[in-house]
């Protein structure tokens, strides 16, 4: 297997296979017709610049899966397909093309759902390419439903129905994934897909297959004059970027420039508004104080691309009083889904801020400062990154802060690296930590809020951009439900730092459930009773770093701040393997965020 090099974001990877396979003499690809539906269907998705393939191959995916790789898509083998679908959705986030993960017909499918939900749950363009079995065979071993799997997860199934249609069936999925951001779940019934290619789609398909981008959805004027009169209004605007703004960094900068408006992101968008004066960072549970006061502090509050749900806006109480309300996106549907707006405004990012800032020329010829003050300059810089606060260091008895910990880290880790996170109590500190150098340097697959997603997601994100220091935050628990993609990276030989927040249990509930109990012990909760039973979410302490040398990873273990001097001789090395740092945490008596978190449950 091959790892692509990568240049930007959307750019093509380099082939994972020879440069002259399934060329002719002349050079250029080979005119000769894919001989099966099977191959047909992987030759079109190469053709229509699917960017790399994930995937664990049995017999009902072989054949498609190596024509994916014939035509020239690069190929990682998982060691799970619930990695492998994992992998390929932030493979797509991170480079601006569609994914792929290749299944196996029933259980290899159901064994990638929970990562499909998650990929679905974003909005993410990913086709997953699962054989199923024949109609006619009833009692197979592995016939399940696959389309109402797939629809319960919240993915589009597609199938291909015959070998006439096959190339109309592929372009269909591939232009739903792409032009509608959806996960697509594409199903190729045994029967189908090795059956011969017709003569008359063999004929057509000496042309490369191709499928016409989505045009931008402009707003309407209305929409943009009462949007551009309520930024006029304003005293103290700001803005909330979220994953449909991540195209509009430059708009929103010009706008927020003329508007006097602070800017902030939601966790998905981190790091669209970096080293930006006016950036307050993550909108919701993650915002440092300041942060949360000045956008409490907001008369108006515009969302753009952004779900302002119960994570960004604190369940609302990030929106005081009084605080006007809006919200853009390119659905309908979207608008005012989670709580009730003023103005809801259909039309792409970009456009839209593009449109309203010639609109509030005319009302306002010249920039204000407004919420751009510099008093508020000076406390952003000085207290808008939790790394700025001043926190007790809770370091002691061979366990470290997890504060100190990333705070540390932070500081050692090159500052061009691709961090992603899994779920649970620790989150936080990554996420706000580590600083990272634009939005397609974080991936946050959180959108299912399942735990063990972390390491794949980091293999993904690493694939998608080499050029960074590929960069996991993980909890025990997710990293070691994960782990079997351990042995992936090693094998990829990738330079991932796994950085283990070790508190020997399922934090989140130990603290929600515990309400500070020690590790393993029993504890009043206010909301269940006295005498909690904690033993099932607690473990004995387990040598995660000894666990990692086993699949070849380089480790260590850190209980204070000395031992991360291996972490820096590691980064001074740079070998093209794996470091796993197995961080013995102190107890944080619940991460900040935890109390907002548990509220949606």
């Amino acid at each position: 297997m091959v790892v692509a090099s990568h240049v930007s974001p959307g750019a093509p990877e380099a082939s994972a296979v020879p440069a002259d396979a399934g060329r002719d003499a002349a050079g250029g690809l080979a005119q000769q017709a894919a001989g099966t539906v099977a191959q047909l269907v992987g030759r079109t998705l190469a053709e229509l610049g699917v960017g790399h393939v994930f995937g664990v191959v049995g017999s009902g995916n072989f054949e498609v899966t190596n024509a994916l790789r014939l035509a020239g898509v690069p190929f990682t083998a998982a060691r799970h397909e619930g990695g492998a679908a994992t992998m390929a959705d932030a493979y797509a986030r991170m480079s601006g093309r569609v994914g792929v993960v290749s299944t196996h017909q029933g259980c290899g499918l159901s064994n990638a759902v929970t990562g499909i939900g998650e990929a679905a749950k974003s909005r993410t363009p990913l086709i997953v390419l699962t054989a199923d079995t024949q109609a006619s065979a009833v009692r197979s071993n592995f016939k399940i439903d696959q389309d109402a799997l797939a629809r319960s997860v919240g993915a589009v199934s597609e199938r291909i129905h015959s070998p006439a249609t096959a190339v109309a069936d592929t372009l269909r999925a591939f232009r739903t994934a792409r032009n509608e951001r959806r996960t697509v779940v594409l199903n190729l019934p045994l029967d189908v897909q090795s059956a011969p290619s017709p003569a008359s789609v063999r004929a057509a398909a000496a042309q490369p297959a191709t499928v016409a981008e989505a045009q931008p959805v402009r707003p309407a004027a209305p929409s943009v004059r009462r949007l551009a009169h309520l930024i006029n209004a304003a005293e103290r605007p700001v803005f909330v970027a979220g994953r449909g703004a991540r195209n509009a960094r430059e708009e929103l900068l010009s706008l927020a420039a003329h508007a006097g408006a602070l800017l902030a992101t939601s966790a998905v968008a981190n790091g669209l508004f970096q080293d930006e004066e006016f950036a307050l960072g993550i909108s919701g549970g993650f915002s440092s104080p300041l942060s949360a006061e000045l956008i409490q502090g907001a008369d108006l509050i515009v969302g753009w691309g952004c779900a302002l749900n119960m994570w960004t806006m604190r369940h609302g109480h990030l929106i005081s009083d009084g605080t006007a309300v809006v919200q853009v996106d390119v659905e309908d549907s979207a608008l005012g889904a989670n709580r009730p707006i003023g103005l809801g405004v259909v039309g792409d990012a970009a456009l839209t801020a593009s449109d309203v800032l010639t609109e509030l020329r005319t009302l306002q010829p010249a920039p204000e400062d407004k919420y751009r003050t510099a008093r508020n300059a000076a406390a952003i810089a000085e207290r808008s990154r939790w790394n700025d606060v001043e926190t007790p260091d809770l370091s002691g008895g061979g366990r470290i802060d997890p504060r100190v910990l990333s705070r540390e880290l932070d500081a050692i880790l090159p500052a061009e690296r691709i961090v992603s996170i899994d779920s649970g109590n620790f989150m936080g500190y990554p996420s706000t930590y580590l600083k990272v150098p634009d939005e397609f340097g974080f991936c946050f697959t959180q959108a299912f809020q399942s735990i063990g997603l972390g390491l794949s997601t980091a293999i993904g994100a690493a694939l998608a951009r080499p050029d960074r220091l590929a960069v996991l935050g993980a909890g025990d628990g997710g990293f070691l439900m994960g782990i079997s993609e351990l042995e992936t990276a090693v094998r990829l030989e990738l330079p991932l730092v796994c950085i283990i927040y070790n508190d020997a249990g399922y934090g989140a509930e130990v603290h929600h459930f515990g309400a500070g109990a020690a590790d393993g012990g029993s504890a009043v909760d206010p909301f269940v009773g006295p005498a909690v039973d904690l033993s099932t979410v607690t473990f004995p302490d387990t040598d995660v770093a000894a666990i990692a040398r086993g699949f070849g990873a380089d480790a260590v273990t850190v209980r204070s701040v000395a031992d991360l001097e291996e972490v820096r001789a590691w980064v001074r090395e740079s070998p093209p393997r794996p470091l796993v740092i197995d961080a013995k945490i102190a107890s944080d008596g619940g991460a900040w965020w935890l109390a907002e978190a548990f509220k949606g449950h």
